[in-house]
């Protein structure tokens, strides 16, 4: 599995690039590490944490900032099997957190709670994708 831990400039580009007034839904999958991944000078790097219980300090940290956005989480899952895509892709946490739009998104990985709350989520996570998509109107078909 690849680590993908942070946009890289052209996604982020892309991202900003989209409408920034309509509401947003963002897919998480996330794959913890065994043991977090602290930065050496950090004050919880000799405690010895699993990666989940440094998401769960990213959840602490970062779940206030969310509601203070107008953001909240309205689905959580638990990973069972992939029918179709990759063998290798498990995820330990998937969740889709929604915003009322790009603007309140921003604002939160702005936020100075926010950047203090990120590094747990660095230290935790292995790989994850972050997939922004746009609420549709529910029908009874596929397409």
């Amino acid at each position: 599995m690849t680590d993908y831990l942070d946009p890289d400039r052209a996604q982020f580009d892309a991202f900003k690039a989209l409408d920034r007034d309509t509401p947003l839904n963002m897919l998480n999958l996330v794959r913890l590490r065994d043991v977090a991944a602290y930065p050496a000078d950090h004050a919880l790097a000799s405690d010895g944490l699993t990666g989940a219980d440094a998401y769960q300090n990213y959840g602490a940290a970062s779940g206030p900032v969310l509601a203070d956005v107008g953001g909240s989480i309205v689905w959580r899952g638990q990973f069972e099997t992939t029918l179709i895509g990759p063998r290798d892709e498990a995820w330990d946490i998937m969740f889709i957190a929604q915003y009322p739009n790009a603007h309140a998104f921003l604002q939160m990985i702005s936020d100075p709670r926010y950047k203090l709350a990120v590094v747990h989520r660095q230290a935790a996570v292995i790989t994850s994708r972050l997939i922004r998509s746009g609420p549709l109107p529910l029908t009874d078909e596929f397409a």
